[in-house]
């Protein structure tokens, strides 16, 4: 029997007590920029109750609420009850997209999604035709348009294309001479925009003689599909990946992912939407029990941190932004700074923690208002540091935080792996 919503959630019990606290309001992301209760965690909360009860019908208005989370889980972080609105939301819009579709736009992208050759097909082709509408700024992996269309504006920074994919780039096996081995889940932008996030990798595990595994059958993760209801493209995509894992056999000491909403989804998110398959929800469990943030496995588990100690001290000064599901979802956010410290000056910015604004495929498509609106606060945040670099362990965020910082900006965007990176290429002290 299929669980609904109010199986994983009691609204019943819960619900009069979320509407007393209200201790979520001050950090969710949708009520900064919309100050109005029925968009809060507690009026989520609420209409979700009423919807579930048969008390409120899921016409386009409330599908216009329930779309309007960024799914930051800001709430859930504080939430003395551990209440899990954003796992509820996410169950709830597979029921909006069952009553009311999925834009085609949309489909179209969740169909590349599942097939990884026809993935790398559309991606050579943006490529190809890129420079026709688009300005090429390649000292950030971004791209303005050169024209208005319905969706992208000539002042939206956008990631540019590469011409040959990160796994297509390199054989699935890579010999560093160690005696240790782990796997590589790149995660689409890293794998198609932000190509040198997986350089930078290969060139750390070289260092640290460490064998690398690309594992070149994976499919992408599902998270934007999870984030927008269509619960067919991640039942197909995350069976793939879990029978795919379970394959890797011993020698695979662990699955390390350079992208916190990747890492997330794989770890946790699987879990979650399997609640009504306990045998996959098993499984799910199991194999993602060797799944691991790259920098939380560099950390924890090798000599990095005592290798880069021993290198030259940068001058650039850096400052770090958590993502979501690296800090929020994960616990993940003093392994990257640990290591970056090593070696380059780190400033912290007024709120670390507070959602850049990314929000899914929804919110950077038919909400970007709303998306633009958090940016510009996040992106403030970041120019009063002074910072050369601002960094973070997800492209979805690097995607966000670069339109919002404008294609001028002179701080640029580096994910922690990338900058770890650079400096293992330094003359020891």
């Amino acid at each position: 029997m299929i669980k609904t919503a109010e199986d994983i959630f009691n609204f019943n019990e819960t619900a009069d007590a979320c509407v007393k606290c209200g201790k979520c309001i001050p950090v969710c992301t949708i009520h900064k920029v919309n100050p109005d209760e029925v968009t809060s965690p507690r009026g989520f909360i609420d209409l979700l109750g009423a919807y579930k009860s048969g008390d409120l019908e899921l016409d386009k208005n409330a599908k216009d609420i329930f779309e309007s989370c960024f799914l930051c889980t800001a709430c859930t972080e504080v939430c003395p009850k551990s209440l899990p609105t954003d796992m509820v939301i996410e169950q709830v819009r597979s029921d909006i997209a069952q009553k009311y579709g999925i834009a085609w736009y949309k489909k179209a992208f969740f169909l590349l999604l599942r097939h990884r050759w026809l993935n790398d097909l559309a991606f050579k082709l943006g490529w190809t035709f890129q420079t026709c509408g688009f300005k090429i700024q390649s000292n950030i992996d971004s791209m303005t348009s050169r024209f208005n269309l319905p969706m992208v504006k000539t002042n939206r920074v956008l990631p540019s294309l590469k011409f040959r994919s990160f796994l297509n780039s390199h054989k699935e096996n890579i010999d560093n001479g160690g005696k240790r081995k782990v796997a590589i889940f790149i995660g689409c932008l890293a794998n198609y925009n932000y190509k040198n996030v997986g350089e930078a990798l290969l060139e750390i595990l070289e260092h640290l003689e460490i064998d690398a595994f690309l594992a070149k059958d994976q499919k992408c993760c599902a998270a934007p599909a999870y984030f927008t209801g269509d619960f067919d493209t991640v039942d197909h995509n995350a069976k793939h990946n879990i029978e795919y894992f379970e394959s890797f056999g011993d020698d695979i000491e662990a699955i390390i992912v350079p992208e916190a909403t990747c890492s997330a989804m794989l770890k946790i998110d699987y879990e979650h939407f399997f609640h009504d398959q306990p045998e996959w929800k098993r499984r799910a469990k199991k194999v993602m029990s060797k799944v691991y943030m790259a920098t939380e496995w560099l950390q924890n588990h090798t000599e990095l941190e005592q290798i880069l100690a021993k290198k030259k001290k940068l001058p650039n000064i850096v400052t770090y932004h958590d993502p979501c599901h690296a800090r929020k979802m994960q616990g993940v956010y003093e392994e990257p700074r640990s290591l970056i410290h090593k070696n380059y000056n780190i400033v912290e910015m007024a709120d670390p923690n507070s959602c850049c604004g990314f929000g899914g495929i929804t919110m950077q498509t038919e909400k970007f208002h709303l998306a633009e609106a958090v940016g510009t606060s996040k992106a403030a945040m970041i120019e009063q540091t002074e910072a050369d670099v601002v960094s973070a362990e997800c492209s979805a965020c690097r995607m966000q935080i670069n339109n919002s910082m404008g294609i001028e900006s002179k701080t640029v965007f580096k994910n922690p792996i990338e900058l770890i990176a650079e400096a293992l290429k330094q003359d020891n002290e």
